[in-house]
């Protein structure tokens, strides 16, 4: 596939996948998504790779979320956007993201879908779901920060910096901008000094101590059944409006 909004780099044995839309804060639109699910596919086969590591162009933005200009002219793009998130999810190798700016709604999932967070100082994580009449990351939080925790982010939708996210354990390590995606790689290349095969069995049967399977399910699944209703339609043309400032129909 020609990469355009992703730059796909290999470090040794680690991949470095950078979201590369920084005028669009890294926002996730149907052409990125389809970039991050075929680099992860390739990636997935190919044996000289025990890790990776994703991280968002500039210094703002890790990623802002699914692009709202682009899914008000596409309705559909939540199934291209969903289908990469799960992507990163089942990676059967370790995956680090390097959190480099604002993490919010699609991408503070991206985030958690990896195995391990660093985070820059700058980084704000944002769990938007609720405010658009859906859910996001109900059923991966409770894995990170413990079910409390995760209820009154998912249930507020508010704004978690840096110092905070570290102290939730949402973030694992807090590393000066300039240094983040540099620690991050090292953090990879140490895992990949082992044994592939070794490093996707611990990471399988890591997931299973944890088994969130049918709450992943569930999750999808409400947001189906959501994005159908009024008011998801409602609360979701208020916000594109905000953000694209144009007037959205129904």
């Amino acid at each position: 596939m020609d990469f355009r909004e992703l730059r796909l780099e290999r470090h040794g044995a680690v991949a470095l996948l950078c979201l590369d839309r920084p005028h669009k804060h890294n926002a996730l639109g149907r052409r990125l998504a389809e970039e991050l699910y075929a680099a992860l596919d390739a990636l997935e086969a190919d044996d000289e790779v025990k890790a990776a590591v994703i991280t968002g162009a500039g210094d703002r933005a890790f990623c802002a979320g699914a692009d709202m200009s682009e899914q008000v002219a596409d309705p559909t793009m939540p199934q291209a956007t969903g289908r990469a998130l799960a992507k990163v999810l089942r990676f059967p190798k370790p995956v680090i993201a390097a959190v480099n700016g604002y993490a919010y709604g699609g991408g503070a999932l991206l985030a958690i879908n990896c195995d391990l967070r660093l985070a820059s100082p700058n980084a704000r994580f944002r769990f938007v779901g609720v405010s658009y009449g859906l859910v996001v990351g109900a059923a991966q939080l409770p894995r990170i920060v413990g079910l409390p925790a995760a209820k009154e982010l998912v249930f507020t939708a508010r704004v978690v910096e840096a110092e905070e996210a570290l102290r939730l354990g949402l973030v694992d390590r807090l590393v000066p901008q300039g240094e983040l995606v540099a620690e991050a790689l090292a953090l990879a290349a140490q895992m990949a000094a082992h044994s592939l095969s070794a490093l996707k069995a611990a990471k399988e049967v890591l997931e299973l101590a944890l088994d969130n399977r049918q709450a992943l399910l569930r999750e999808a699944e409400v947001n189906h059944a959501l994005r159908q209703g009024e008011e998801h339609r409602q609360l979701f043309r208020e916000a594109a409006r905000r953000v694209t400032g144009q007037d959205v129909g129904g």
